[in-house]
């Protein structure tokens, strides 16, 4: 590891710019810095739902490596050109994914965010993961990027959308479903 921090405040992003890994300087609302914001958010947010689950839950090995593949994904846009996330991250995703949503019935109607605590902030998580990949595809279209880095991000989401699902049903709550007619207009 590079330099450590021993003091928190630089006061060199108080011109509205902040560093980057490989030392340039970019402004604080580049896109670049929204996809390593936002993919810090959602480890922020896959954090909470750790901390709502027991502590024996085989889930939270999944959740954590999901937040090492985030922190690394982040590591991945503050350098700009570099690759970490690669076909085997997305691999892992696709067979996790296989096995969460093998034991659930398939939808016949979209659902409502809830069910549970730790479904409601793994849906939350999920929400945070789609606006991660809408800024990732943005960032794909002013600068290179790592298409792997976007499928990541897209199988997660898909990932956490099976996961509120099973949590709910692991903790006794029904899935919400969502009924067309029911915004009382």
């Amino acid at each position: 590891m590079g330099n450590r921090l021993s003091k928190i405040y630089t006061r060199t992003g108080d011109d509205g710019s902040t560093g980057l890994a490989d030392g340039n300087r970019i402004a604080k609302n580049a896109q670049r810095v929204e996809a390593m914001g936002t993919a810090d958010e959602l480890n922020c947010h896959i954090g909470i739902l750790v901390e709502t689950l027991p502590a024996d839950d085989a889930l939270i090995e999944v959740l954590r490596r999901i937040q090492h593949h985030l922190f690394d994904l982040g590591g991945e846009f503050a350098i700009p050109g570099s690759k970490v996330i690669g076909d085997e991250h997305i691999d892992w995703l696709e067979a996790t994914l296989d096995e969460y949503n093998e034991g659930i019935p398939p939808l016949k109607n979209f659902i409502l965010p809830g069910g549970s605590p730790a479904a409601a902030q793994c849906h939350m998580a999920r929400a945070v993961c789609r606006r991660a990949e809408r800024v990732v595809v943005a960032l794909g279209h002013e600068d290179s990027i790592n298409t792997n880095s976007r499928h990541y991000l897209n199988r997660l989401s898909d990932l956490l959308f099976v996961v509120a699902r099973v949590l709910a049903r692991r903790e006794g709550a029904r899935e919400i479903l969502w009924e067309q007619k029911k915004s009382g207009l």
